[in-house]
C-alpha cells in the first residue's frame, strides 16, 4: 500500500508496505524493520507476540534520542505485551502500539513534524 503523503528530503519516508517488505526513502527492505528519521535497518521480529523490551533495546540504546516509539504489530491490532509500556517509559519513551499500516502513516506525519521518533514495524503480506 502506498502511504506517501509527503516528501521529506534526507529523511526515511515510508513509501510503501506490504507483500512482506517496505520501501523506505527509495530502498526496499524485505521483512520487518526499525526506522529512525535518518536510517532504517532490518529487524528480525516476525510476530507481535515476540516483541519485548529485549527486541526493542537497540532503539532504547541508539545514539538517536527517541521520544515516541511506534510499533506496527502486524495486520491487526493485538494487545501490548505486559510490562513493555512501563519499561520504555522508564527510558523516556512513549509507546504507541498499532497495526503496521497505521504505524507507517503515523511515522510519516510525525517525521514531517520533525519529532524524535522511531518505528518498529512487523512486515505484512
Amino acid at each position: 500500500m502506498d502511504v506517501r503523503p509527503l516528501q521529506v528530503p534526507g529523511r526515511q519516508v515510508i513509501q510503501t508496505y506490504g507483500e512482506g517488505r517496505f520501501r523506505i526513502a527509495g530502498t526496499v527492505h524485505a521483512g520487518s524493520v526499525l526506522v529512525w528519521p535518518e536510517r532504517a535497518e532490518v529487524w528480525p521480529a516476525t510476530e507481535a507476540r515476540a516483541i519485548g523490551f529485549d527486541s526493542l533495546a537497540v532503539i532504547a540504546t541508539a545514539k538517536e534520542v527517541t521520544e515516541i516509539l511506534l510499533v506496527g504489530c502486524g495486520v491487526r491490532f493485538l494487545p501490548v505485551p505486559s510490562g513493555l509500556r512501563k519499561a520504555l517509559r522508564e527510558r523516556g519513551m512513549v509507546l504507541e502500539w498499532m497495526d503496521t499500516g497505521a504505524a507507517c502513516r503515523t511515522f510519516n506525519v510525525l517525521l514531517a513534524e520533525d519529532r524524535r521518533i522511531a518505528a518498529a514495524l512487523i512486515a505484512v503480506s
